[in-house]
């Protein structure tokens, strides 16, 4: 099985665990300048990482549900539903020096057919930025085959995504702009 493995994220500003499998959607298709995109070797899960404006407006828990209903609108969902939002431990991130607060949030949207979000929220007021990263997970049928061949390289699981929202390091707070 392909080892875990960190990967430079915008730049080398950051970096984050990957999962095995892991390919950089950049290489395949433009990614917006905010984003950093990975897709499953296998299947049709995703990672997203984004670099977003900090909304001020929202505080706390809001904030998660805030962020989820507009990667919600943007998609054009049909159904947009939070299952759960709960508070993530600043010590356990490798960010926590910066982030003041962060969120996990469990919820499905359904665009052609329902998809199981996870997203991760990592508030840096410092910075003006909400980092906000995404699994996507679709239903099990809606999987690629995972035939003989490819048994080798099992599905992500929430324990990965886990990893690589506490894994992800800021290396150059340059990327913010001038402080």
């Amino acid at each position: 099985m392909e080892p875990t493995r960190d990967y430079p994220l915008f730049g080398g500003a950051f970096s984050a665990t990957l999962p095995p499998g892991a390919i950089d959607v950049s290489d395949l298709r433009p990614v917006p300048d905010n984003q950093e995109v990975f897709c499953h070797r296998v299947t049709d899960q995703s990672l997203i990482v984004e670099l977003l404006e900090l909304q001020a407006h929202v505080q706390g828990e809001e904030a998660a549900r805030y962020h989820f209903e507009d990667v919600g609108g943007v998609q054009e969902a049909m159904v947009v539903q939070v299952e759960a939002v709960q508070p993530l431990l600043l010590e356990n991130l490798a960010l926590r020096g910066c982030c003041q607060e962060a969120w996990i949030l469990s919820g499905k949207q359904q665009v052609a057919k329902y998809v199981t979000l996870y997203q991760a929220l990592l508030r840096l007021p410092q910075y003006q930025t909400d980092f906000l990263l995404t699994f996507n997970q679709p239903p099990p049928e809606n999987r690629s085959s995972l035939g003989p061949e490819n048994l080798s390289l099992p599905p992500w699981s929430l324990g990965d995504f886990e990893q690589l929202v506490t894994s992800l390091t800021l290396h150059d707070p340059n990327i913010f702009g001038p402080q």
